[in-house]
């Protein structure tokens, strides 16, 4: 029987290219490139798929070292955050995995290239690592980071680095009008009555989805009812506009949809008193609406139901932080920094 996951898996991979994360070096890269130790999808094999320099591994491979020392591969991540866990996929790599990994990271401020970065803190002290399997290593530190680097004891293939983690945006950049349930902003999806195809989590990823298995899809409806997905925000705030996108949704796009906000502390959620931001509207497939929200009450969740079932590729809340939710942001910017 296989283990299930650990927790942090379920938070974001801060790395991910979808993100904006980047690899930005590594010491070596001649079998496969660092590039691919963060691709979103699952790695795959093809047993027949041959270079000029070997076998094509859908990972990150350096080669035989013959001297002393390991190599490394430093990620800059694409929302810093607090880092919950790692996972190093060795998968497909039997015989040419590393036996050790160690992670580290830093905090910098700006754009520093990667020979600028220094003290270096301890993520995932050197530990054993396994071949063909997800090692995965919980982190304990509560410190917000900008870039991790992945050391291998000594050479090997990686295929994915996932750090899984909270975002901590930098209040300096939530001022004004934003869109207070991006996932980068450091909104979170708190609850979904159903995925069955794909996560809710995807309503609020950046930028525009690239096909319908970019976005939230349920299972059919056979019950009358209704599906939703709630969010929490990125700090209490005030509604002005939600965009509701269809995008690639053409045969499976929901009827109708509503918007609901509520004022709730954490772990209260389930006693909330809702309010309509959006009442039940009829969608279009295939559409991005907007529309224009009359509310000047502060909100720190809001619920799209979806009537009855079907898919949505995003959800945008833009709107105003409010004083109180900013000096929230500032004190736990500072406390993680």
């Amino acid at each position: 029987m296989t283990a299930e996951p650990p927790q942090f898996t379920g938070l974001p991979d801060l790395a991910s290219r979808l993100l904006g994360g980047s690899v930005v070096a590594a010491n070596d890269e001649l079998f496969a490139e660092k590039e691919n130790l963060i691709k979103p999808a699952a790695p795959v094999f093809a047993p027949g798929d041959y270079g000029p320099r070997g076998k094509v591994y859908d990972g990150w491979e350096t080669r035989r070292r013959r001297e002393p020392g390991h190599d490394h591969a430093i990620v800059r991540l694409g929302v810093p955050g607090i880092v919950r866990g790692v996972v190093a996929d060795t998968s497909f790599f039997r015989g040419n995995y590393p036996p050790q990994v160690s992670v580290e990271a830093v905090h910098a401020a700006g754009y520093p290239a990667p020979a600028e970065l220094g003290d270096w803190q301890p993520l995932v002290a050197r530990s054993g690592a396994l071949g063909d399997t997800a090692n995965y290593y919980p982190v304990t530190s509560a410190r917000r980071w900008t870039h991790v680097r992945l050391s291998i004891y000594p050479d090997g293939g990686v295929a994915r680095l996932r750090v899984h983690g909270e975002p901590v945006p930098d209040p300096a950049f939530l001022a004004g009008t934003v869109d207070l349930a991006a996932l980068e902003n450091g909104g979170r999806l708190a609850e979904c009555s159903d995925a069955f195809y794909s996560s809710a989590g995807n309503l609020i990823m950046p930028g525009r989805p690239a096909s319908m298995a970019d976005g939230w899809e349920n299972a059919r409806r056979r019950d009358g009812g209704s599906d939703y997905a709630t969010f929490a925000l990125a700090a209490p705030g005030v509604v002005a506009q939600l965009d509701l996108d269809t995008s690639y949704f053409v045969g499976n796009a929901p009827g109708w949809a509503r918007v609901l906000g509520t004022s709730a502390a954490p772990g209260s959620l389930h006693a909330a008193q809702w309010d309509e931001l959006l009442a039940r509207t009829r969608l279009q497939p295939d559409t991005r609406h907007r529309f224009r929200v009359q509310r000047s009450h502060p909100v720190t969740h809001v619920r799209l139901e979806v009537f009855p079932d079907g898919g949505m590729a995003r959800l945008r809340v833009l709107g105003a932080v409010t004083p109180e939710g900013m000096a929230w942001l500032r004190d736990r910017y500072d406390a993680c920094s």
